[in-house]
């Protein structure tokens, strides 16, 4: 479907997304004035009866949870080509996976927005189904005439009924989000399997990253150290890779979860002032061109913090002052223009909140690998608007070689350098993006790409 005016009875406006069985258009409801979501299934599906009946299906078990926390399905109906769609509710807000690209929420709006989900998920468990596909892009986000956000569980594309999902079940879900006993074929799942992923959702939006595979989860604290105790270990329980050991159903995990936030204000304990190192460094989310990152302190000389990443392939020196705050789960280098994926990396600084803003007193480090793709050419296209370029200089060592960019006259004074470095001797991957913010002193640049290690 290239190009289309109408759907039934609904006017189209726009294309909203495209997944692998269908299509959802923005349309408007001129009858009920109102703007409503319709799914419509691709045509290369359109001659699968399986296919059919599931996108179908996805359409009836929306519609039996009934719920305010799960999108409402409002009519189904056919094209002229016979293909089939359903009209939903339309999510204003986008999805939480949008919220955390832009602004990750704080943890006060955490505790209000994972319960919610959780609940959703728990009507849906009460109906007889279990979703098997949590994550970030399938909680909707609709503003409530209060202006807070609404959450809207959707997407029930992998929906199972429970009856069915206890017997033998192929693989499904995502990476980060999905429970051990679903990521086999062949492994019955229950209800516990959506607490799972409730809790990779929790966990990423408090710490800005994705957990790594069940049983690996670094555990919260050691990303938000600030986070209250109670707080990470209902995330952590919810994580648990045996199922028995998790919250017993979703509402028991909304539950918990909403005692903490009645408990306390913000979900966060006072942080110590000065200097955090090792275990307990604070954390921050971290964009270097438009990427999320996260890091781990490893200390080393008085002068000097070492700093590497959580696959220990990537280790850098940093100055002692931008040592405060660090992540370490690596970096997409889509956000460069490269092919997708998730690629070693790391970010350290004395303010990690603070990255995106050019015009923030930042100082600190990110490094990325990048195993695919022209890397070079890619930061060569980079430009900083509203800071003065300066040109670019050769830089090699015994390691690598590459040329330094430079900007300064910043909105806020400061200077940024950034190489695209490649082995020394060889134009074989992979290569490795550097980017070094500073604000007065001297220029650490040279010192830093000096003591570089990529295994």
């Amino acid at each position: 479907m290239h190009s289309v005016e109408r759907i039934g009875r609904y006017r189209v406006e726009r294309r909203l997304g495209t997944g692998a069985f269908g299509t959802v258009w923005l349309a408007h409801d001129d009858e009920l004035q109102a703007p409503v979501a319709v799914k419509v299934l691709a045509e290369n599906w359109s001659h699968r009866l399986d296919v059919r009946e599931r996108f179908l299906s996805e359409a009836r078990l929306l519609r039996k949870a009934g719920s305010p926390l799960v999108v409402q399905v409002h009519d189904i109906g056919e094209l002229p080509d016979g293909r089939p769609y359903f009209v939903m509710e339309y999510a204003d807000g986008g999805t939480l996976a949008d919220l955390l690209a832009a602004d990750p929420p704080p943890v006060p709006e955490t505790l209000r927005l994972t319960p919610l989900a959780a609940r959703g998920a728990q009507a849906l468990h009460e109906a007889g189904v279990v979703h098997r596909d949590v994550k970030p892009s399938n909680i909707l986000l609709r503003t409530a005439p209060d202006g807070t956000r609404r959450v809207l569980l959707a997407d029930l594309g992998l929906a199972k009924s429970l009856a069915e999902a206890s017997g033998l079940t192929l693989a499904a879900g995502s990476a980060g989000y999905r429970p051990p006993e679903q990521a086999e074929p062949g492994a019955g799942i229950d209800a516990r399997a959506d607490v799972y992923s409730l809790g990779a959702v929790g966990y990423q939006l408090v710490t800005g990253t994705v957990p790594a595979a069940p049983g690996s989860v670094v555990p919260l604290q050691r990303l938000r150290p600030d986070v209250d105790p109670g707080v990470a270990r209902a995330l952590m329980r919810a994580l648990e890779p045996e199922r028995e050991r998790r919250w017993p159903s979703a509402e028991a995990f909304a539950e918990e979860l909403e005692r903490l936030a009645a408990a306390g204000p913000s979900g966060v304990r006072p942080r110590r002032r000065g200097r955090v190192v090792a275990a307990v460094g604070a954390v921050a989310v971290v964009a270097a061109a438009g990427v999320t990152l996260a890091l781990t302190l490893r200390p080393s000389p008085a002068s000097s913090v070492r700093v590497a990443d959580a696959t220990g392939r990537v280790a850098v020196e940093v100055p002692d002052g931008w040592a405060r705050q660090l992540r370490d789960s690596g970096w997409d280098p889509r956000g460069l223009g490269l092919p997708a994926g998730h690629e070693p990396g790391l970010a350290v600084a004395d303010d990690l909140s603070r990255w995106q803003d050019l015009g923030a007193d930042v100082r600190g480090v990110f490094v990325g690998v990048s195993e695919d793709g022209d890397l070079t050419a890619r930061v060569n296209a980079v430009d900083h608007p509203g800071c003065h370029y300066d040109g670019s200089r050769a830089w090699t060592s015994p390691r690598w070689n590459g040329r330094i960019r430079t900007w300064t006259g910043c909105p806020g004074g400061g200077r940024l350098t950034e190489t695209a470095l490649v082995p020394a001797g060889s134009a074989r991957q992979p290569e490795v993006y550097v980017q070094i913010r500073q604000h007065g002193g001297g220029d650490a640049t040279d010192r830093v790409l000096g003591s570089l290690r990529v295994t």
